[in-house]
């Protein structure tokens, strides 16, 4: 019997069933953003206590990209090979129990290669789990549904620069990596309830076993929803899984979109956001300032997570990307000559917001759109693999060009990248807006 998952979970009302899979995946992927942002206070009480160096912190941001590029492009080919369950819940372990470790590291140059196992788990977590979310949920709610998994993920960032402020000067950076640690093990072990999807299931050949699960699914969504309508069959064939696919004509596109995207938002995050507090620092203020600033700025990320989940599905992707990246490029272009420091926490603010309606729009939503389930993850993992691997500089270029040119140097970096993103969407981006992924082949 053909299960057509595809087709059967496409044509599910949302349900108590999709709500428990946002939950179970959520909440590991908000450890996972969380442990991703707590290098930014981190970082910022080790230079102060010193504890580090700027250099040091750029060489533990580095090893971080290090270990995330090796996680997602691992966990690419193990996700399509043995499936999206078994996958996240490795990663989820790797990373947890790294972090616990680093609250106990006896130098820099230990947290640092901690650092590194970290990111490996943390790096697959990100390619997993919006992939596995994205093959569960209807195309008319995917983009609200996906955009709101980013929300719950960069609430890491805020919550990573409250609990900073409250917990940092009292008890020392060590505990923000055992807080992370130990939450990311107790989802580990909720997480074992999470199912595994059908889609790939069937991509693999394993049809009884896709059948009885989505036999299992429409039992519990009829039951809460009554009568389902008839799935509407695919229309096209099964699609190559081979590794060789992702360079046709079809494919190769997608993928210079999604990595030059991913490369462009890595290096807006990673050499802009999560240094504000060691720029703050190096320019004079005290760490519980510092602090301050970064958490009202981290503010506008959650708020710039849900817009962009409403925005994707209003407007569509690529007008969300290209007008989030023409406000950023603007509002980036004023952020270095603010002075006074009511406005600059203002602009800074309001910054953030469309650079995590991108983050929103691109790492949950778009990406995994891209791409059919024989080769999501290997792609995803790709993509984010040329992402992390292009950061891997991005740490020693931001403390470059802020030494010499201060936060308007790194800006003007950032700018220019946002530029070629604009093009490259423009030009080789599909519109994925409320269509089945089925249809995206």
């Amino acid at each position: 019997m053909t299960a057509d998952s595809g087709a059967r979970l496409d044509r599910l009302p949302i349900s108590r069933f999709h709500r428990r899979i946002m939950l179970l995946i959520g909440t590991g992927m908000f450890f996972d953003g969380f442990d991703i942002y707590v290098a930014a206070t981190v970082l910022g009480a080790t230079l102060k206590s010193g504890f580090s160096t700027m250099g040091q912190n750029a060489q533990f941001m580095s090893l971080t990209f290090v270990g995330m590029m090796l996680g997602s492009f691992l966990t690419g080919f193990l996700g399509d090979r043995y499936g999206r369950r078994f996958t996240y819940q490795a990663n989820l372990a790797i990373f947890g129990l790294a972090s616990i470790a680093s609250a106990f590291a006896p130098s820099m140059a230990v947290l640092t290669l901690l650092r590194f196992i970290m990111g490996v788990g943390l790096g697959a977590e990100n390619v997993v789990g919006y992939s596995t979310m994205t093959e569960f949920v209807p195309p008319q709610a995917r983009g609200k549904w996906l955009g709101g998994m980013n929300v719950i993920v960069v609430s890491g960032l805020p919550v990573a620069a409250l609990l900073g402020t409250l917990i940092i000067p009292h008890f020392g950076w060590r505990a923000m990596f055992a807080l992370g640690g130990l939450g990311a093990l107790v989802v580990w072990y909720l997480r074992k309830a999470l199912p595994e999807s059908p889609r790939w299931l069937e991509s693999v050949g394993r049809t009884a076993e896709a059948e009885a699960l989505l036999g299992s699914i429409e039992s519990e969504v009829s039951w809460e929803h009554g009568p389902l309508p008839q799935p509407v069959p695919r229309l096209s064939a099964h699609p190559s899984a081979s590794l060789g696919s992702l360079l046709s004509s079809a494919l190769l596109p997608r993928m210079i979109v999604g990595a030059t995207t991913l490369i462009v938002m890595n290096t807006l995050i990673f050499g802009f956001v999560t240094w504000l507090p060691s720029f703050f620092v190096q320019e004079g203020l005290s760490i519980v300032t510092s602090f301050s600033y970064s958490l009202i700025m981290s503010l506008g990320a959650p708020l710039g997570s849900a817009m962009g989940a409403f925005a994707a599905d209003s407007w569509g992707r690529k007008p969300t990307i290209v007008g989030a990246s023409l406000i950023t490029i603007v509002l980036g272009g004023i952020y270095p000559f603010i002075h006074q420091t009511a406005t600059l926490i203002t602009v800074g603010f309001l910054l953030t917001i469309p650079i995590y309606i991108l983050v929103a729009t691109l790492f949950a939503i778009y990406i995994p759109e891209l791409f059919p389930t024989e080769v999501r993850l290997r792609a995803s993992g790709i993509c984010n693999t040329f992402g992390r691997g292009a950061t891997i500089l991005t740490p020693f270029l931001a403390v470059a060009l802020f030494r010499s040119y201060g936060i308007r140097g790194v800006l003007s970096l950032m700018i220019g990248f946002l530029l070629v993103q604009i093009v490259v969407v423009l030009r080789f981006g599909i519109e994925p807006k409320k269509r089945r992924l089925e249809e995206m082949v």
